[in-house]
């Protein structure tokens, strides 16, 4: 859906990006991570054409991004751009209108989200009127109201409570499986672990991780398992013990070259194993650990 080649752009002497490439698959939820300044934001507006590359290409559906593809992307800002003055229905449907829909179909589809979100009681009143959270669910709204085949989410839970959180999550999954291709920029983890098929993550301008979810984790997997152990039939080796628990003895162990049946097998001799599992890191440690080792290279 969308491909990205060596992507520069700077500001002044200041790089945010430099030599990007990037790929995201058709219908998939992609996480774009990084800290704050690494140079998300940036390549969010170019994508949009909000601003140039200095160079590289971008291409959406196989064709060099131009004004005509304007249309196909729904873009939800971090900094939320709501007129404040104006009512929910108005709102939508002048966002509605710029996307091109014609007022019948703009009514129809706001309609349409405003059941679907519980809204209806909301359309006529002022966006200042609003919680954040109800302002968040329209911006939401005008986002994907013309129903397009690439949606930037920038922060999209930013201002939702644990509940309204959920909605928005489950309505980003629906739209993914309905086809949609989802670039999702984050600072929740959790919501990457949750939603993300691919990732990428960005640091001081550069890429710095790309790949599935799955084979981010196993790149960073420390080879490291929780074994617990139960009707011990000699002693355990006093290193190994780190917690004991009526006769329940827990603790971790690197396989050390093994492989993990071979320390599996090991551990039998001790006792019965009622507990054998890797340690796989978060997506948050792994947002840790790659942010630490570029600021310390």
């Amino acid at each position: 859906m969308l491909k990205i080649n060596k992507l520069n752009k700077s500001y002044g002497v200041n790089k945010a990006l430099t030599e990007v490439d990037l790929n995201v698959s058709e219908g998939v939820v992609f996480g774009l991570l990084g800290p704050n300044g690494a140079g998300k934001t940036t390549l969010i507006r170019i994508i949009n054409q909000i601003i140039d590359s200095d160079s590289g290409e971008v291409y959406i559906g196989g064709e060099l991004l131009a004004p005509k593809h304007i249309g196909l992307i729904g873009y939800l800002p971090e900094e939320r751009g709501l007129y404040k003055k104006m009512k929910v229905w108005d709102q939508m449907l002048y966002f509605a209108r710029l996307k091109g829909l014609s007022p019948h179909e703009a009514k129809l589809k706001i309609k349409y989200w405003l059941e679907k979100l519980e809204m209806e009681t909301w359309k006529d009143k002022k966006i200042e009127d609003l919680s954040k959270g109800m302002a968040q669910k329209v911006q939401f709204i005008s986002t994907i109201i013309h129903n397009p085949p690439l949606l930037i989410l920038d922060e999209p839970f930013s201002g939702f409570d644990p509940v309204n959180a959920e909605i928005i999550k489950n309505e980003i999954l629906e739209l993914k499986e309905k086809g949609t291709t989802v670039i999702l920029s984050t600072h929740r983890m959790e919501s990457v672990e949750l939603l993300c098929d691919q990732v990428a993550m960005i640091n001081r301008s550069k890429k710095i991780l790309d790949g599935t979810i799955k084979q981010v984790k196993s790149i960073y997997r420390p080879e490291v398992y929780t074994i617990t152990l139960d009707h011990l039939t000699r002693d355990l080796p006093t290193e190994w013990i780190s917690k004991e628990d009526e006769g329940s003895y827990s603790f971790t162990l690197p396989l050390s070259g093994k492989l993990p049946n071979e320390l599996l097998n090991e551990l039998m001799q001790y006792g019965q194993v009622s507990q054998f599992q890797e340690l796989i890191p978060s997506m948050e440690e792994i947002f840790i650990h790659q942010v630490k080792s570029t600021e310390n290279g």
